[in-house]
């Protein structure tokens, strides 16, 4: 985090690319590289409303981006996977993907984060089932 002239923790600047829209994972990588050289703390996948949103090979292009971009300029550049992250299983995948490609440096919220409600829905039958043994209904959890 940033401090101003006074002390004070500056504002965070997270800057969503709309992954699906730029078509290519060159474009994602210079959109990335031009998040981060304006001063983003924070890239992320996207809003999750334009499919497609968060998938595996875009996250990893920008994992990428920021692992070269920290390599560069001693700056660490967060990355938040949003939309298309629905279960627990999904998220653990995304996890070593960070792991592997960026090092567990980035395995903190300030650094990789999910925006996936459908995820927290997932992970609430997942405790339930642990608890009682069975599965409850998928619309047992509030819906987005």
């Amino acid at each position: 985090m940033r401090a101003t002239s006074d002390g004070r923790a500056a504002a965070h600047l997270k800057v969503i690319l709309e992954t699906g829209e730029l078509m290519t994972y060159d474009n994602v990588r210079r959109a990335s590289w031009l998040a981060m050289l304006a001063g983003a703390d924070f890239i992320k996948t996207s809003t999750g409303k334009v499919q497609p949103a968060a998938t595996m090979p875009v996250t990893l292009v920008m994992l990428e981006a920021v692992r070269d971009f920290a390599d560069a300029t001693g700056r660490q550049v967060g990355v938040k996977a949003a939309g298309g992250i629905s279960t627990a299983k999904d998220a653990i995948r995304y996890l070593v993907m960070v792991n592997e490609t960026v090092g567990d440096d980035w395995l903190t919220p300030h650094l990789f984060r999910f925006g996936a409600s459908r995820l927290l829905n997932d992970l609430l039958m997942q405790r339930s089932k642990l608890a009682t043994g069975r599965y409850a209904g998928h619309d047992y959890f509030t819906l987005d």
